[in-house]
């Protein structure tokens, strides 16, 4: 197990993102290339049975699903990644990160789905993500099965990050990892949501494994 605040890519997983370089750079998002070499490392390391799937909240267009699909896919184990692809708020006109290109000229609405999808082909991992496009509370209610790995990376509201953690953080079973990513101390960096669900997982049973930038990776254990 990697200890905290350090990060040593294995040769193996280094030879696997080597092969996605050209398509992470191509590829719209918000993970800087450190932070996501960290997250395919928390699923490397995980060591569960490759039938517990890993989950994935909030996909945008696919770089963070590049990542652990990439690793997924050499585990054999799916990857669930849900998303409404309607844009988190932040994501919505007149915000910081509204990138006009991705609007349904039909709807109106943001609509990441189809660059996610190719997203996937282009990364051939068409057969290893399975796509939830759906709201991630509701979308829990139906997922009734433990998961190994969860990576909160849905709205930065503090209602909707908090919906998403206590909707899936259960799901969790022992051993599991919980990757949280814009986890930001200062608010001075960034909104506070997903600091917070850092501070409450760290209290109820998660210790912390990797910190790289604004990714925060915990491992469960017994309380």
């Amino acid at each position: 197990m990697v200890a905290p605040h350090q990060i040593e890519i294995p040769k193996e997983l280094a030879r696997l993102l080597a092969g996605r370089q050209e398509l992470i750079r191509a590829t719209k998002g918000f993970m800087p290339q450190d932070e996501g070499k960290a997250l395919a490392l928390a699923l490397y390391d995980c060591d569960l049975p490759n039938d517990v799937p890993a989950v994935e909240i909030g996909s945008y267009v696919g770089l963070s699903t590049i990542y652990l699909g990439t690793v997924a896919k050499e585990q054999m184990r799916p990857l669930v990644s849900v998303d409404h692809h309607r844009g988190s708020q932040e994501n919505q006109a007149g915000w910081e990160y509204h990138d006009p290109t991705l609007v349904d000229p039909i709807s109106g609405k943001m609509d990441t789905l189809y660059l996610f999808r190719r997203t996937l082909e282009l990364a051939q991992l068409a057969d290893t993500v399975i796509i939830a496009v759906a709201d991630s509370q509701t979308f829990a209610k139906a997922f009734s099965g433990e998961i190994g790995f969860l990576f909160i990376d849905g709205g930065h509201g503090i209602d909707e990050a908090r919906t998403d953690y206590e909707s899936w953080v259960p799901k969790i079973t022992q051993g599991g990892h919980l990757a949280i990513h814009d986890v930001f101390p200062d608010p001075a960096l960034g909104g506070q949501a997903p600091f917070l669900l850092y501070q409450r997982a760290l209290v109820e049973g998660f210790h912390e494994t990797i910190a790289q930038g604004s990714l925060r990776v915990m491992r469960k254990d017994s309380k």
